[in-house]
């Protein structure tokens, strides 16, 4: 058993804010250091602010927990400093391949293109990928970045004001009381605060459970991931295998409605499903077990005043397909740069609506395409099986049925189209780059875009011409030159120009598009820095 689960990682030490005469008034406090709280924390604190991370636990999660990273939020993560050890030590893959009974109907690729520098995905036990977060914080705060993890401090009540939080916290020397001028709940599905402040999810509850197991063991199978419907070995229900780090593989057998959770658990009723799937000689050890049912939920805002929630606090959806925790370091990275503005008082508060909207979209995007896969994989009529069935055997010769089979979409990046941030498209370029849109990479001849795009305003310039620097309401954008002669892939120009010769575009700090425009006109580009920002 991997004993990473007993360390504590931020042990309780007594504050001098409980010994303080009155509630001291903090500018951030983060509620919950799971991968959305911490990866909130390190945002903010990269920016200068002061963050305080408040949980009842002093460890990593139990467990492996989320596993599948993707493209996305592994870039987001290289923002934080801290991507690159979890590529390092996590298993990269790019191909799946999905099972109909005992035989492989097809495969399929993720990345099918070159010219990334992040893999489609890595599986990285969520143990570790907040190990390496907490490391973050630690290096930060060897760098002199005001952010602080306090373990063992449960908030028990919340009270909520026009410019500020209350927050009471019980610790095991006793209660304090904490104000918070911004509050983010990143504590989970069961979100304690979502429960304090008396709101809701609204959405679905699907009617089947889905065993996990971490079984650790020697196996030759590659690294991809691996979806079974109906094998030999669970009949009538559907499979999945995925690689991990340190010999651990997840496994995920459905196992039905009507089920008693807690005897489904007991290893000797777990070890005979496992070996009627790897076969009687496999030798493996558990290393963690558990039962989820879906729920596809969200609530209905997720600003609420100066309370703003984000990850499976906000959303909830099925695991097919990898949105949970994906979807949740997006949330922190599209909100982080808003809630900085505001608080700088370079942006209107009205700005950290944009956030409720736009990853409300998200999150609709997110339960729409987990509905569907968890409808597909566990029909709930005979025709709908019937029908689910003749799309497999379909999809084995015939490449037109395969987008049909939904074994779990897997997690892709939201665009924003229809925000009010957005600037009108002049631009007719390549879809994928629209406003709104995140900047999909490219290889350059000193490295890759993204990492040049950083986590500022940037006016992105192909072949075009335009000033250094743009200063526009406390805004300052600064200019990044590239030219297709240097592009030797032509990732750049298919990526970015389509058809034109030039391009410009307005690039925010979570390195999506404001704006785009096939040359640089001064007016246009200030209005889009504007509205950028929630003043126009």
């Amino acid at each position: 058993m991997n004993k990473i689960f007993e360390v504590p990682l931020y042990p309780y030490e007594r504050h001098a804010d409980e010994d303080a005469a009155t509630p001291v008034r903090r500018k951030v406090v983060v509620i919950g250091a799971g991968p959305i709280g911490l990866s909130a924390a390190i945002d903010l604190a990269q920016q200068g602010t002061e963050v305080v991370v408040l949980d009842d636990n002093d460890k990593v999660s139990f467990g492996s927990r989320a596993i599948c990273f993707a493209k996305r939020p592994l870039e987001i993560l290289d923002r934080l400093g801290c991507g690159q050890p979890m590529v390092d030590k996590g298993v990269q893959w790019n191909v799946g391949k999905v099972f109909f009974d005992d035989r492989q109907v097809y495969d399929f690729n993720l990345l099918p293109e070159e010219g990334h520098k992040r893999p489609a995905f890595i599986n990285l036990q969520q143990y570790y990928f907040e190990e390496h977060l907490v490391n973050r914080v630690r290096e930060l705060q060897e760098q002199g970045a005001k952010i602080e993890i306090r373990g063992r401090n449960k908030v028990s009540a919340i009270g909520t004001h026009p410019d500020h939080v209350t927050l009471e916290i019980d610790t095991p020397e006793g209660s304090y009381n904490l104000e918070a001028e911004w509050l983010i709940a990143c504590d989970g599905a069961g979100s304690p605060t979502r429960r304090m402040l008396g709101l809701d999810f609204v959405g679905r509850v699907f009617e089947d459970n889905f065993l996990i197991a971490d079984v650790i063991m020697d196996a030759d199978f590659p690294t991809e991931r691996w979806f079974w419907f109906d094998p030999p070995f669970n009949k009538g229900q559907s499979a999945l295998l995925h690689k991990q780090p340190d010999g651990v593989w997840r496994i995920d057998l459905q196992l039905g409605w009507d089920i008693d959770k807690e005897r489904e658990k007991r290893p000797e009723n777990v070890i005979p499903r496992l070996k009627a799937m790897l076969g009687e000689d496999v030798k493996f050890e558990l290393e963690w077990v558990s039962i989820y049912t879906f729920q596809c939920r969200r609530m209905e805002k997720f600003r609420h005043g100066r309370v703003l929630f984000a990850g499976d606090a906000a959303h909830q959806v099925s695991p097919f397909g990898a949105r949970g925790a994906n979807s949740g370091v997006q949330d922190t990275d599209n909100l982080c740069w808003k809630l900085q503005l505001v608080m700088d008082g370079t942006a209107p508060e009205s700005l950290l609506d944009s956030y409720d909207a736009e990853r409300v979209h998200g999150a609709d995007e997110n339960i729409l395409n987990s509905s569907r896969s968890t409808d597909f994989i566990t029909p709930k009529s005979e025709m709908s099986r019937v029908m689910r069935d003749a799309v497999l055997d379909l999809s084995e010769q015939y490449e037109f049925a395969r987008p049909l089979v939904n074994s779990g979409r897997l997690s892709v990046p939201c665009t924003y189209d229809g925000s009010s941030l957005n600037s009108a498209d002049a631009l007719d370029g390549p879809e994928r780059t629209r406003p709104g849109s995140p900047c999909p990479d490219a290889p350059l001849s000193d490295g890759f875009l993204l990492d040049r795009l950083g986590d500022k305003f940037v006016l992105l310039t192909i072949d075009a011409d335009a000033p250094d620097a743009i200063e526009e309401s406390g805004i300052r954008v600064t200019r990044l030159a590239l030219s297709i002669k240097d592009d030797k892939s032509l990732a750049l120009k298919e990526r970015y120009l389509g058809k034109h010769e030039s391009a410009v575009y307005l690039i925010r700090p979570d390195q999506h598009v404001a704006a785009r425009r096939p040359g640089f006109d001064e007016n246009q580009f200030r209005h889009a820095i504007r509205r950028a920002i929630g003043k126009e």
